[in-house]
């Protein structure tokens, strides 16, 4: 090889570094001289030795190393060769401490090395792979940086490959060895070069590349840990147990979904052998995720249904008709659908388990508070409980309003028609006197409806007679806390509101538990919230525009998405802008001030004077997001509108739509990005909350849309809830299983029902 590469450079007139020798080329050369270059040439390029067949990087499932098992996938990394006690502290950081967590870190995307071409077909700009041999490797210095350069030729010509920082490679690419390169191929002095490209030495024919020729995997890293150590061990985890895992899908599921095996599922979501292979891995993987979760979530129902009769409602039904016949308006179709779906599952045996969805100012509270009078008719408590103190106030103060309830108390109230009922209050904010007061009147029966927060969960809050359970604005609160409340009574009726539009996608997902109404209908007179975004610069303007709202007798909200100033991001801060807008802006006017870092005391008292009038605007965090009525309000800023989800933009511009005036939202983004600027859009030409989400899911994804985790759900690490195609085979498939196998104890089930306490253990839900 040496004597060859000699003989090449000096016909091509090149010293050993590829600089030239003479200002000679092959156009100054005469007709005789270039005859006997090109024979010269063609005898000496007839004498190099074939080049090897191209490595094919797939294969299939390897067989087992040894005729035992080697251990329990639950067992400690530490049982796979080369990951140290060290190297699984790093792990740890990642999440991964069995093997069962490593084989379920799926890379993060696949860089596509599978075009393997000639050295002579390589293309500038694009990612590709060559198969060739070392003709020389040494360590060089480019560019002030100590490094690795190299000569990798096949049958069809040389390329110069450098690996900057990297001077060691010099001891590891020995001449005459077999490589695989694959990377970006730049130009460098007008030749083609790869820079730092990932490579492989091959051993055999047979060996299979995992970082090179293929579609190669990129894994989440942590400090210490490196992209080729990583596939190294994932590969060594792979070989080893793969052979050894059990599949715990059914055969007959797997056969009429048409599902990969999991070994197979698992080997190729790592390490495909096409894109095809890994589409079909997804597939596999993500609907064990939604089978389990559905499996879960019904199975969980059925216990909660068929564990012992729930309460049986059988009260008069006058009660109701009466209230609803007291009330100012008439109930919408939507209403009146809803209601007696609710009312027909209080009837039942069974107990109830419903979402109600409906958009803000739909009319929810009434629908509820229609179901708790019929539960007081039928001898049941019932407990409302809210996210945050300042909702659970105001609907004490609206139920009691609707009830005619007496203001005897701050926190207990009495109404007479159409029943007579005692309404309670239970939050942090009230003194511990009152609090031993309430939770006396409960435990003895004496108030009817409870209305609180995460104080009607705490210990020493013990119900008479709880039938009841209604737990509002659900996505902030996890499954575990719902359960919390609903084991207060003795398989109580659930019902579950969210004046959060959830997309379909979403809520046959995080509620599988749970039989869907919605409310898709808002009550007449109400008019679209004109909404539009707009840049920093016409901020003025908007002031202009809310004083004279102002000037017609309408108040404003002014929302920031911090409470105090963040030079990290630059944002500004609801307390530092009251005070400008206060002192430069709106001098005149009388502003107030909301975030959540006051005291409920506080906050209530804010809220009471802006709903009376004592304000003209409200300078505010997203506190206000849930539940704030001033129908008075018709002009809403947002600020640093980029900081919030769309389904949050929604439930703040419903701050606006609670009366016949025409309102306004301005979104005002601090960085306005390309992606910010989509979302906002969507905000201008979608009023529907429904379909603003299906876009909004669609942009962002599930992880994102409710602006935090649902606590008490197993994390998805592969399903696209965008797909419903695979979420409405994962319910089916459950349903046919649960209702040929309820409690899973067949023995073909047995795996099966191994797997599905494994996904949930995790979670207080399956106890």
């Amino acid at each position: 090889l040496h004597r060859w590469k000699s003989e090449i450079q000096k016909l091509l007139n090149f010293d050993e570094d590829g600089e030239a020798l003479l200002d000679i080329s092959y156009a100054s050369l005469s007709p005789d001289e270039r005859r006997r270059w090109v024979e010269e040439m063609l005898d000496l390029l007839s004498s190099t030795p074939k080049p090897k067949p191209r490595v094919s990087p797939s294969r299939p499932l390897p067989s087992p190393k040894s005729s035992r098992p080697p251990g329990s996938l639950d067992d400690p990394v530490t049982i796979i060769k080369g990951i140290s006690s060290k190297t699984a502290r790093k792990l740890e950081r990642l999440e991964v401490r069995t093997v069962r967590d490593l084989l379920y870190l799926f890379p993060r995307r696949h860089l596509d090395y599978s075009d393997i071409k000639p050295i002579a077909k390589l293309e500038v700009g694009r990612e590709q792979t060559v198969v060739g041999t070392i003709w020389e490797a040494a360590e060089k210095v480019v560019g002030g940086r100590k490094s690795t350069e190299a000569i990798v030729g096949d049958e069809t010509g040389t390329v110069r490959v450098i690996w900057f920082n990297q001077p060691f490679l010099a001891k590891k690419l020995k001449v005459n060895s077999r490589v695989v390169i694959s990377g970006k191929v730049n130009l460098w002095k007008g030749r083609k070069v790869f820079s730092s490209p990932e490579y492989e030495i091959l051993n055999s024919e047979e060996e299979e590349l995992i970082h090179t020729g293929r579609l190669v995997p990129v894994y989440p890293l942590t400090e210490g840990l490196h992209p080729r150590q990583m596939r190294r061990i994932m590969k060594e985890a792979l070989d080893t147990w793969l052979p050894w895992i059990e599949d715990f899908l059914p055969e007959e599921v797997k056969r009429r979904e048409e599902l990969l095996d999991l070994p197979d599922a698992l080997s190729q979501i790592h390490f495909p052998e096409s894109r095809e292979a890994w589409d079909l891995a997804k597939r596999r993987l993500a609907f064990d995720e939604l089978f389990l979760l559905q499996l879960g979530f019904r199975k969980k129902k059925m216990e909660w249904q068929e564990e012992g009769a729930g309460p049986v409602f059988r009260g008069e039904l006058e009660p109701v008709r009466e209230f609803l016949d007291l009330l100012p308006f008439a109930l919408t179709r939507a209403q009146e659908r809803v209601l007696d779906e609710i009312l027909s599952d209080l009837r039942a045996p069974k107990p109830m388990c419903r979402l109600l969805q409906g958009e803000v100012g739909s009319g929810k509270t009434v629908v509820a508070l229609a179901a708790m009078i019929y539960a007081a008719a039928s001898g049941f408590q019932t407990a409302l409980m809210v996210p945050t103190e300042v909702l659970a106030q105001q609907h004490f103060e609206g139920i009691c309003s609707l009830l005619g309830a007496s203001d005897s108390s701050s926190f207990v109230r009495r109404a007479r028609h159409p029943l007579p009922l005692r309404i309670g209050l239970l939050v942090g904010g009230i003194s511990q006197k009152n609090k031993e007061e309430i939770r006396r009147l409960i435990s003895s029966g004496e108030v009817n409806l409870i209305i609180g927060t995460h104080a009607l969960i705490q210990k020493g809050v013990e119900f008479k007679n709880l039938g009841l359970v209604i737990v509002d604005e659900q996505h902030r609160f996890g499954v575990k806390q719902r359960l919390a409340l609903w084991e207060k009574g003795r398989r109580p009726h659930l019902l579950v509101m969210s004046a959060t539009p959830i997309p379909r996608t979403l809520a046959l997902t995080f509620y599988g538990d749970l039989d869907l109404s919605v409310i898709d209908e808002l009550p007449p007179g109400r008019k679209e919230v004109k909404t539009r975004w707009l840049s920093p610069s016409h901020r003025e303007e908007v002031y202009r525009f809310i004083r004279r709202e102002v000037e017609k007798g309408h108040q404003a909200f002014i929302i920031y998405p911090l409470i105090e100033e963040s030079d990290a991001l630059e944002l500004k801060a609801a307390t530092a802008e009251y005070e400008r807008l206060c002192r430069e802006v709106f001098p005149d006017l009388r502003l107030g001030l909301l975030h959540g870092r006051m005291s409920p005391a506080e906050k209530e008292k804010v809220m009471r004077e802006f709903r009376e009038g004592r304000y003209h605007i409200l300078v505010s965090t997203s506190v206000v997001e849930v539940g704030v009525d001033v129908p008075n309000a018709t002009v809403i800023l947002i600020e640093g509108a980029e900081r919030f989800g769309v389904a949050q933009l929604h439930q703040l511009r419903g701050r606006v739509r609670r009366s016949e005036h025409q309102s306004f939202c301005f979104l005002i983004p601090e960085h306005p990005s390309e992606e910010a600027i989509k979302r906002l859009s969507l905000l201008e030409r979608i009023q529907d909350g429904f379909a603003l989400a299906e876009e909004d899911l669609k942009l962002r994804g599930p992880g994102e849309f409710f602006g935090t985790r649902q606590s008490g759900m197993p994390d998805l690490k592969m399903a696209a809830l965008t797909d419903l195609p695979i979420l409405e085979a994962a319910q089916r498939e459950a349903e046919i299983l649960l209702r040929e196998d309820p409690q899973l104890a067949k023995e073909e089930h047995r795996k099966l029902s191994c797997e599905l306490e494994r996904f949930w253990r995790s979670e207080a839900i399956w106890s």
